[in-house]
């Protein structure tokens, strides 16, 4: 679907809202302000004299004799870019038919979520006037609202509504729909808070083209620092916000088939979701769910064509049957009437034969040779005609057969279609189930490895404490040799000294006998000892005076023995 005919669905309804007496006219006042506020919320330079010259033959009353139409075309929608915001524009034409149409009275959902749904069934409405939904688009989109809600899709209570759905030629209008959603018919179970926000992701994704959304760290500019911000990714720029409020924009990344992704493990999914905009960018191609919408609209275009085929063989076929019982009823006619000729012709040659029965015998007799081919005629002809009905019949049950197959083909065909949708569901299912898994794998071989670290590193701590633990007990029996080994020495030495101290007693008493006195041993001073002949610091430097003193004058003493 092109800008145009998205902008053009929205226009219709505020045209309609316009037309209070649904008459499909509008007047000239009212499409002046819808003209003026087209061209200003769609950002086109507004020429109010266009319009007074387009409508100059009808000053009074409605707009009827020129339309609308090639005026919006000429003025407003062949000078309109892509350049506003088409929110803004929707929210306009949907406070000028929201005020006329919207029923407020026991909805569970407020306004805002309301304007969403408005926007939402004109993106999955058919391309024809007036704007309708039909039941596969409906069962596509309340299946993403309950996805959105976090609730399970029943496919038999959706069922269950399109038997009642069939009354209305199996499609909803816009207020219909608000209607449903709003009156929480498939909801139950649910807050309004968590249908206000199933509705605002379903928005999001089918009108703001949001692919993915949510947060990421984001490396700054000019401070290298990393922050959280909140992204929204679509089919050609990635903006990111302070929060998930969308109040505050901090900037736009644009995409194009020049951009390329690295992958980083712990957001490859978000990274996927990236690559496939770009690769789509690459290709030309538009947004996944709007190449899935003309999908389904090819789908359903190939299957009506299918359908009216049918019907027109179905029609042939009819048509050959009513002729074939035409062509009988006029065989019939005709052999009734020469049955009918032939009983007359038969009565009348009985009253003859009566008159002249003695007279014409032998015509007589030629007479009834004639009946009897007559009869067997007759009766060939009912032969024929008996074959003729029993072709009927059969062409009856032939048509009744038809009737069969084709249903059980219809159902058929639902069936696949409700298979393929499952299938799908679960492929994306079991995508995204594999890509949990491959991350569970990645982690836990990583946890692996470096359990097996720690485990190689602890088993050659234990060796090595082991290795220490056996040194430290070959030490520990080593010194317990050397301390009874050297307490043997001790045991020697303290011998030796008992020995020794018993000699030094000894000598000491012949010393002190010889010299005539005794002294007691005193610690010795800190400064080197001096050697003696008596010994190491035997004598304190007094003493050693003195007995030097004492030996020089026994020594100049005469007769004294040296």
């Amino acid at each position: 679907m092109g800008l145009r005919d998205e902008l053009l669905k929205s226009i219709w309804h505020a045209f309609t809202a316009l037309d209070v007496d649904k008459s499909g006219k509008v007047s000239k006042s009212q499409l002046k302000v819808l003209s003026h506020n087209l061209c200003t919320v769609m950002k086109i330079p507004h020429d109010p004299v266009a319009l007074e010259e387009h409508f100059r033959d009808d000053d009074e009353g409605p707009v009827s004799n020129q339309g609308y139409m090639p005026y919006l075309n000429r003025f407003i929608l062949d000078k309109v870019q892509d350049n506003f915001d088409r929110v803004d524009f929707n929210r306009m034409c949907w406070t000028l038919c929201a005020r006329k149409n919207l029923n407020r009275n026991h909805l569970l959902i407020l306004d805002d979520d309301a304007f969403k749904i408005w926007c939402i069934f004109n993106f999955l409405s058919e391309d024809k006037y007036p704007l309708v939904m039909v039941s596969e688009e409906i069962e596509y989109f309340l299946r993403k609202l309950t996805e959105a809600m976090g609730g399970s899709w029943i496919e038999e209570k959706f069922e269950e509504y399109k038997i009642q759905l069939s009354s209305k030629h199996q499609c909803l209008n816009v207020w219909e729909l608000i209607e449903l959603v709003g009156m929480g018919h498939f909801s139950k179970g649910m807050d309004r808070q968590t249908l206000s926000m199933g509705i605002n992701e379903v928005f999001q994704e089918l009108i703001l083209d949001v692919l993915k959304q949510g947060y990421m760290m984001k490396k700054g500019h000019k401070r290298k620092n990393w922050t959280e911000r909140w992204f929204l990714l679509k089919p050609n720029l990635i903006s990111y916000y302070v929060s998930e409020d969308l109040t505050e924009k901090k900037g736009d990344i644009l995409l194009d088939g020049n951009c390329c992704v690295e992958y980083i493990t712990s957001v490859l999914y978000a990274f996927s979701a990236i690559q496939t905009c770009i690769t789509l960018l690459k290709v030309g191609r538009p947004a996944p769910h709007h190449e899935a919408r003309q999908k389904r609209r090819e789908l359903r275009q190939k299957q009506q064509a299918e359908q009216e085929e049918l019907e027109l063989r179905m029609r042939e076929l009819q048509t050959a049957n009513e002729n074939k019982q035409r062509e009988l009823e006029a065989l019939r006619k005709k052999l009734e009437e020469a049955a009918a000729n032939a009983t007359e012709e038969e009565h009348r040659r009985l009253q003859t034969q009566s008159e002249l029965q003695d007279l014409y015998r032998v015509e007589m007799e030629k007479e009834k040779m004639v009946r009897q081919q007559m009869e067997e005629q007759v009766a060939q002809k009912s032969s024929e005609l008996e074959q003729y009905l029993q072709r009927v019949r059969e062409l009856e049950n032939m048509y009744h057969s038809l009737e069969e197959a084709l249903e059980e083909e219809r159902q058929a065909r639902q069936d696949e279609e409700t298979v393929r949708k499952l299938q799908a569901r679960l492929l994306e299912e079991e995508v995204f189930k594999r890509a949990e898994l491959e991350q569970m794998h990645l982690y836990q071989q990583q946890t692996i490895s470096q359990t097996q670290a720690e485990k190689q590193e602890l088993e050659r701590e234990r060796l090595a404490k082991e290795s220490a633990l056996q040194s430290a007990m070959e030490q520990l029996q080593q010194l317990e040799a050397d301390r009874c080994g050297a307490l043997e020495q001790y045991e020697e030495v303290m011998k030796k000294l008992a020995d020794a101290a018993n000699n030094t007693k000894s000598w000491k008493d012949k010393v002190t006998h010889h010299e005539g006195l005794i002294r007691l041993i005193q610690p010795g001073p800190k400064y080197p000892q001096k050697i003696t002949n008596w010994g190491p610091a035997a004598f304190t430097e007094a003493e050693l005076s003195l007995r030097e003193k004492d030996w020089q004058e026994k020594k100049h003493r005469p007769g004294t023995p040296q």
